[in-house]
């Protein structure tokens, strides 16, 4: 084989391969044996026609064409272990010549990435306080999720339930045919269209209504967007809530069950700063992480970008295809075409992307690792938390390679926002990396190159 290595580059090496005979033989012998077994040579049997027949008889680029499934991919898995380049993904391949074969491979190297100075990036953690109007409005909350709901006689107001029977029109096809469905109309709820609460309003048991709203421009089906619905309307019951009395005779009933309603209190404003308190973490985490992005400088193949936004566009088909939808009726929906939806979710893969490989820079820097012990206790832990009937379940579904390398991203992801945290507060000692670093430093010549450690893949570390 003749390689030439037409450019290099940081991030990309692209070579041009052209075989030779004694290359080409190998692989056009399996190509013969896989032709023969599934045509008809007069006078043989399948399989056992000679090749200089079938060659005859089909033509020696029949032959070619049939090995070039497996010769390009193999010939380039030699030229790169020769060449000593590590792929960071699958080559971009394309075939120049079939006499010889020769072809041209873009590979994409491993992305590079400098995360600068992020050991001195200093964030503060906000202070957590849950008022006692954050209390009230969550028994209120409670209050009303115990209440039955009781069928009143007047007119229906915002905050009722209301059963309807409901139709919509649209340009005079028929979008909304509900009968017997149970609404709350409230101020804040624009469901079907933005209005249709408020005109429910004084409405009573028995009466039909109908009326007109407009459809939003930006409504998510684009063939209905900016015109006219008309609804009708019949009321078929109202009914309201009744709240209880907020004492200890309520806490007693919520839940689990509480002593008195200070006690019940008291595990409401637990709970809320806990959340709160879970809540500032996942700030800090991402301003952290942000931090770190603005600092990084990434060098990576345009062809690493674009095989991630194939990934997330294959990601949104089969979000679609689980909802029994294809792309070309959510493209046709969307008023888009394939181009237009790729261009428009081209930032979001970049920036996953970038992401993916700042959170795997540093795992590495920090020396973080995920063990098999950690996995198996995650998993422990999710079998244990989910008990019952369904343990059995999740102990089969978390007993797959799949499951262990989704569980392992889970938690590398943790311990790298766990880590970045008690780094920008400060918190965090200097990590091996960064110690065996100085120590170099201190000794080495000036300019004197140091070779990198070979980072510890942090794959899906987003998800």
């Amino acid at each position: 084989m003749i390689v030439t290595r037409d450019t290099v580059t940081n991030t990309e090496v692209t070579l041009t391969i052209s075989m030779d005979s004694e290359d080409e033989e190998p692989f056009l012998n399996r190509s013969y044996r896989r032709v023969a077994s599934r045509v008809r040579i007069p006078g043989f049997r399948p399989g056992k026609a000679p090749r200089s027949v079938v060659e005859s008889q089909l033509g020696r680029d029949t032959l070619v064409h049939e090995a070039l499934e497996f010769m390009i991919p193999e010939s380039l898995d030699k030229v790169l272990k020769d060449e000593d380049i590590q792929a960071f993904i699958d080559p971009k391949l394309e075939v120049l010549g079939m006499e010889p074969v020769s072809f041209k491979a873009v590979v994409a190297l491993e992305p590079t990435v400098d995360l600068g100075e992020f050991q001195s990036i200093r964030l503060t953690r906000e202070d957590v306080a849950i008022t006692d109007e954050q209390v009230a409005e969550v028994l209120e909350s409670l209050r009303f999720e115990s209440a039955p709901w009781e069928p009143v006689e007047r007119s229906i107001a915002l905050g009722d339930q209301a059963t309807m029977n409901v139709k919509g029109t649209i340009s005079g096809e028929q979008v909304i045919t509900d009968e017997g469905i149970d609404f709350i109309p409230k101020e804040e709820n624009d469901l079907p269209l933005p209005g249709f609460s408020k005109q429910l309003e004084g409405m009573t048991e028995g009466q039909t209504k109908e009326f007109t709203l407009n459809v939003p421009d930006d409504y998510h089906q684009a063939d209905y967007a900016g015109k006219e619905c008309q609804f009708e309307v019949e009321v078929l019951a109202i009914k309201e809530k009744i709240l209880p009395e907020l004492d200890d005779e309520f806490a007693k009933g919520v839940r689990e069950g509480f002593e008195s309603l200070a006690a019940l209190s008291e595990h409401v404003r637990g709970r809320l700063k806990d959340e709160a308190e879970a809540a500032e973490t996942r700030r800090l985490e991402q301003s952290s992480l942000e931090e770190v992005k603005k600092l990084a400088k990434i060098e990576a193949s345009e062809l690493v970008y674009q095989r991630e936004l194939d990934l997330m566009y294959e990601e949104r088909a089969r979000a679609l295809s689980n909802q029994r939808m294809d792309m070309e009726l959510y493209l046709s929906y969307m008023g888009q075409t394939e181009e237009e939806l790729r261009e428009q979710m081209k930032p979001q893969a970049e920036e996953r992307l970038n992401t993916m490989l700042v959170l795997r820079k540093l795992a590495d820097a920090e020396s973080i690792e995920v063990s098999a012990e950690d996995i198996q206790a995650e998993i422990d832990n999710l079998i244990t938390s989910t008990g019952g009937e369904s343990e059995a379940a999740m102990k089969q579904a978390l007993n797959t390679d799949s499951a262990r390398d989704s569980i392992r991203s889970s938690l590398m992801n943790r311990k790298i926002m766990a880590r970045l945290v008690e780094i920008v507060q400060g918190q965090a000692p200097a990590s091996p990396a960064a110690e065996e670093t100085k120590g170099t430093e201190e000794t080495s010549e000036p300019n004197q190159e140091i070779a990198p450690e070979e980072e510890t893949p942090v794959e899906n570390a987003t998800e």
